[in-house]
């Protein structure tokens, strides 16, 4: 029968890495703020197009 064990790779971690938890940015942006940009971009877009059609 097989031998089921399960060996990990020679690096301290066993191969996962760890970045640093925390990111400091200059601009703080909450994922509902993202979604309220885009919807915007989208309501501009629609009101170009139908100021402006293409010829």
């Amino acid at each position: 029968m097989a031998d089921n064990k399960i060996s990990m790779p020679g690096g301290a971690f066993g191969g996962l890495m760890r970045y640093d938890e925390e990111y400091k940015s200059r601009f703080m942006v909450s994922p509902g703020q993202v979604i309220g940009f885009i919807v915007a971009i989208v309501i501009f877009v629609t009101i170009l197009k139908v100021i402006w059609p293409a010829v």
